[in-house]
């Protein structure tokens, strides 16, 4: 594992471009990034996820080659990237606990979405960047699996919500941009959009 800047993120995503699509395609889709959050502690990293962010915003590799097959999500590994915010060891569907995603944690993960998206050539949407929730539910219409998620048996919720104005509660039937995806992804897009 070890620290890495944005730009090294975005040079890393661009160099696994070509095998990643190819990986994805072999699936009849396209790339995926995966949003996840580590249930474990705020400096803890995990092997299972591409990038790790820490509480202060720090990225950390598991990898050098984004397009190595890691564990981050069920059937969903291959052809994708996994990103997660190391936090929420005690979090329940009622309070994100001692550790939730600080401040820090969320601009890095959507600065993270907005340079591997650029990198990758996908649009930022939720066909192509999904919370593990998302993911586990089904939502962009892959059946992969049985539903997991948050809007079925709450197996897996990852971001589901960040516990901040923009995202306060629990509510994966939210449609009014509440959602920890949706804010995310938002958020991603505004970088994208009024980078420098």
């Amino acid at each position: 594992m070890r620290e890495a800047t944005l730009y090294e993120v975005e040079q890393l995503a661009a160099a696994a471009r070509e095998d990643i699509w190819d990986i994805a395609k072999a699936y009849g889709r396209d790339p995926k990034i995966y949003l996840h959050w580590s249930a474990g502690h705020y400096f803890h990293t995990f092997n299972d996820y591409h990038i790790n962010i820490t509480a202060d915003g720090k990225l950390y590799l598991a990898t050098e080659d984004f397009s190595d097959v890691l564990a981050h999500t069920y059937h969903r590994n291959s052809g994708a990237v996994g990103i997660a915010l190391c936090c929420c060891a005690d979090a329940t569907t009622n309070d994100l606990g001692s550790e939730p995603p600080t401040a820090d944690q969320i601009e890095s993960m959507a600065q993270v979405i907005w340079k591997v998206a650029d990198a990758l050539w996908l649009t930022i949407n939720k066909d192509h960047v999904m919370t593990h929730g998302e993911a586990g539910d089904n939502e962009d219409g892959l059946y992969t699996h049985d539903a997991y998620g948050p809007r079925s048996t709450c197996e897996r919720w990852d971001l589901e919500f960040l516990g901040t104005d923009e995202s306060p509660s629990f509510n994966p039937w939210a449609e009014d941009g509440t959602r920890g995806g949706d804010v995310l992804r938002g958020k991603a897009l505004w970088y994208k959009n009024n980078a420098n």
